[in-house]
């Protein structure tokens, strides 16, 4: 993973949370809060929360006693989100890297984490901070992206972007948020961390937009695709959102647009 890949600054958290959010996130975020729930958990910790899309979600199905602990290694991002959510004495916002907890052992009922693990350095490494901090019983409930050519947008915006830069095509889509596919790996490293009962189940949903515009702007300017673009020549950088745009409205079609998303979804329990 390219550093890059990493760096949610500037102007991207907007982006990222106005654009990408409702796009792909949301539907997922709801999903996953329900999940954590149906727990009953007394403590919840988020890793990797982002903009605070799950927050927002599972905040108000947790009990008026309940500890939530959400954290992420970006701090621009972590002050977006807290800046979104509103007042809240159960909420802690802490900056924290998922690969290195500052927390105790045995100290939460849940960890989840959305979209975040393919980011992790060392996933393992990840995995085994989350079995530790979790109680005996405790769930670890996260989810990942399927590879890129089940997710409609991201390929159309990949395949589009590479014609901008055909000698060096920005990989960032396919590389990170849609390389760890494998559901088969993703059990093993789980089972090297420690965690026994494994769940996974593939999820598909539609991602909407109001224009190919949108969707477009979306991934080129609020996600680390910018950064990757702007390394090359920052001034292409509209003329590769305007080109993701018309590959996206030919074929989805102009006005709104839809397109498959596909995810796995992941509930474990340590050993």
């Amino acid at each position: 993973m390219a550093e890059s890949d990493k760096v949610f600054a500037g102007s991207i958290p907007k982006f990222y949370d106005t654009l990408m959010v409702p796009l792909i996130f949301e539907v997922y975020a709801v999903h996953m809060a329900q999940l954590v729930a149906a727990c009953s958990p007394g403590s919840v910790l988020e890793t990797a929360a982002g903009s605070g899309v799950v927050t927002r979600a599972l905040a108000p199905r947790l009990s008026a006693n309940a500890r939530y602990v959400v954290t992420d290694l970006n701090q621009p991002m972590l002050d977006y989100a807290a800046g979104r959510q509103g007042p809240d004495h159960r909420i802690e916002w802490r900056q924290a890297d998922a690969l290195s907890l500052p927390f105790e052992d045995a100290s939460f009922d849940v960890v989840c984490c959305q979209f975040g693990a393919m980011f992790f350095p060392d996933r393992v490494a990840g995995y085994g901070q989350a079995r530790r901090v979790l109680r005996p019983g405790g769930r670890f409930v996260f989810n990942v992206w399927d590879r890129i050519n089940e997710n409609a947008f991201a390929d159309d915006v990949t395949n589009a972007v590479a014609a901008v830069f055909p000698h060096d095509p920005p990989r960032f889509l396919a590389r990170t948020p849609h390389g760890y596919h494998d559901v088969a790996l993703i059990r093993e490293e789980l089972s090297r961390a420690g965690f026994a009962d494994i769940k996974i189940e593939t999820r598909e949903e539609v991602s909407r937009a109001p224009s190919a515009r949108d969707a477009a702007t979306a991934y080129c300017q609020g996600t680390p695709l910018r950064n990757e673009i702007e390394a090359r020549d920052a001034s292409l950088l509209q003329r590769a959102t305007d080109l993701a745009a018309e590959a996206i409205a030919t074929r989805h079609g102009a006005g709104p647009v839809a397109g498959k998303t596909q995810a796995h979804v992941i509930v474990a329990t340590p050993a």
